[in-house]
C-alpha cells in the first residue's frame, strides 16, 4: 500500500524482521502485529493456494502474475492466546473452515501452504506447517482437537458412540481398551449427556442432533486438549439446543482451561463466547480486536455492513432488513487490491492498487482499509 497520502502510516523495516507497515500515532509507541507475548497459537502470513484449473487460468481483473492458482486464503495472521476464545467470523466461503483444516494438517493433497503456524507446547513453540506427519499426528487429537461441522458426517455410522470416544484416546496409547471406555463414559458425563453408560452403547442415528453434537465434543475434549478449534458447532441446532451447547462449552473451557477458536458465521453466538474477534472475507483478515471493539466501534465498512444485516428489537418490522450489496468475488478473479472493494460504499482510488495492510487503529484493534488508516 502505497502511504504517501497518509502521515499515519510508516513503512519500513520493523522488529518483526520483515517490512510490514506499521502505525505511528501522537502518543502512542509504533508498534507491529506480533510485538507481544507469543500466545498459544500464533498464525503468521498464512496462504493457502490450490491449482487453478483451465478454465479457470484466465482473469479479467484478477493481478495476471497469480493465474497459475487460486489463492483461498491470503496472508492471514491471528493468534490464541492460551485459556482465551478468538471467534473467527465470515461469510460462507471466507476461508474459516480452511484455515482450521490447515491448523490440523487435513488440507486436500493438492492444496499448497505456506507461512507459520507456530503452537506454543512445554515451552516450546512448534511450527505446525512443517512438522512431520508422525509428529502432526501425535499432536491431533490430544494437544489440539476439532469439533467438525456436521456430527453425521463425522460420526462413523457403523460403531458405537462410546467406542468412537474411546478410541480417540487409544490413538494415543494413553491406556488400555477396558480404561478408555471407562473414560469415555467419564467424557459423555463431562457433556452432560443423560445415563453415559447406557448412551455409549447408542449408534449415532439413535441419538438427537444434540446429543450427536455433545458426542462430537466428548471425543475433542477426552484427551484433554490445551487448544479446540469448534468449527461451526451449533449451525444445524435450533437455538434452545444452541443455548445449551454454548453454555456446556463455556463451562469445559472454564473446567479444563481451554483455549478455543470458535468459527461461526453468526455473529450473535460469536458474542456470546469470544473474547476476540477476528473477520475474515474472500480469503483475507479484514478486522481484529476485542469483542468491544468489533461489535461497537467497528473499523473495517465489511465489518460495519455484517453487524447492519443483523437486525434487533429496535428494527422496524415493516422495514427490509439490510443487505451488503454484490457478492464475494471468486477465486479465479480476485481483485488485485482490497477484496471488499468491488462491494464498498467507501472505497478510493488506493483500494484497487494493492492489498492494504493489517494496521493498528485503536489499542490493540487491527482493520485492513486505506480510508479507515488515512
Amino acid at each position: 500500500m502505497d502511504s504517501s497520502g497518509s502521515e499515519l502510516l510508516i513503512s519500513e523495516r520493523s522488529s518483526c524482521g520483515d517490512s510490514r507497515p506499521r502505525l505511528s500515532v501522537a502518543r502512542r509507541a509504533t508498534r507491529c502485529y506480533h510485538d507481544r507475548v507469543p500466545p498459544l497459537l500464533d498464525i503468521r502470513n498464512l496462504n493457502i493456494e490450490f491449482p487453478a484449473a483451465p478454465r479457470a487460468a484466465v482473469s479479467t481483473q484478477a493481478d495476471p502474475s497469480r493465474t497459475q492458482t487460486l489463492r483461498a486464503v491470503r496472508d492471514l495472521s491471528f493468534s490464541v492466546p492460551a485459556g482465551g476464545v478468538l471467534g473467527l467470523v465470515g461469510e460462507s466461503g471466507s476461508g474459516k473452515s480452511l484455515t482450521s483444516l490447515a491448523i490440523m494438517r487435513l488440507l486436500p493433497p493438492q492444496a499448497r501452504l505456506s507461512g507459520e503456524i507456530l503452537f506454543a507446547e512445554n515451552g516450546s513453540v512448534r511450527n505446525l506447517a512443517t512438522l512431520s506427519d508422525e509428529s502432526m499426528r501425535s499432536l491431533r487429537g490430544s494437544r489440539i482437537a476439532m469439533i467438525f461441522q456436521e456430527p453425521m458426517t463425522a460420526l462413523n455410522p457403523v460403531m458405537r458412540v462410546g467406542d468412537q470416544i474411546a478410541e480417540a484416546l487409544l490413538a494415543h496409547g494413553a491406556t488400555a481398551r477396558r480404561e478408555g471406555e471407562k473414560q469415555a463414559i467419564q467424557a459423555m458425563s463431562d457433556v452432560a449427556i443423560p445415563e453415559p453408560d447406557r448412551r455409549a452403547r447408542d449408534y449415532p442415528h439413535q441419538l438427537s442432533g444434540g446429543m450427536r453434537q455433545r458426542i462430537m465434543i466428548a471425543m475433542a475434549i477426552v484427551n484433554r486438549p490445551q487448544l479446540l478449534i469448534a468449527d461451526e458447532p451449533t449451525t444445524a441446532l435450533d437455538v434452545t439446543i444452541q443455548a445449551q451447547i454454548l453454555e456446556l462449552l463455556a463451562q469445559l473451557r472454564a473446567k479444563f482451561g481451554l483455549a478455543m477458536l470458535f468459527i461461526s458465521h453468526d455473529l450473535a453466538v460469536v458474542s456470546q463466547v469470544a473474547d476476540q474477534v477476528a473477520v475474515m472475507y474472500a480469503g483475507n483478515l479484514v478486522e481484529l480486536g476485542s469483542k468491544h471493539d468489533i461489535f461497537h466501534a467497528s473499523a473495517h465498512p465489511y465489518t460495519r455492513g455484517l453487524l447492519h444485516t443483523v437486525p434487533d428489537l429496535n428494527t422496524e418490522r415493516g422495514r427490509p432488513l439490510e443487505t451488503i450489496e454484490g457478492t464475494v468475488p471468486p477465486l479465479h478473479a480476485m481483485p488485485r487490491g482490497c477484496t471488499f472493494e468491488p462491494r464498498c460504499g467507501f472505497r478510493v482510488p488506493q483500494c484497487a492498487r494493492s492489498l492494504p495492510p493489517l494496521v493498528e487503529v485503536a489499542a490493540g484493534h487491527w482493520a485492513r482499509c486505506p480510508v479507515v488508516n488515512s
